[in-house]
């Protein structure tokens, strides 16, 4: 449990970043991180971090892709701990 923890942590970081990142690049005309790739990283588990991120930077908040997708992948996520914890206990 203790490496889903891990994993979870470094993917949300990570999808926070990038989220960020592509912000940045789209405010100084640098080349884009692909939404596939955004959205990969919010399926990986980065859901958290994607929101986090689509708020803190105001990044993709108009995109109906995004606007669903990535709460929905949050409550997925969230069913999918809430299973592996009960598992546990």
């Amino acid at each position: 449990m203790r490496i889903l923890m891990y994993y979870l942590i470094a993917v949300n970081v990570i999808t926070w970043i990038i989220y960020g990142l592509d912000k940045w690049k789209a405010r100084n005309g640098k080349q884009r991180i692909e939404e596939r790739t955004l959205l990969l990283f919010t399926a990986a588990g980065g859901s958290a971090g994607a929101i986090a991120g689509m708020l803190m930077f105001r990044h993709k908040t108009r995109k109906a892709k995004f606007v669903v997708a990535v709460p929905v992948m949050l409550v997925v996520h969230c069913v999918l701990v809430g299973l592996a914890l009960e598992r546990l206990f």
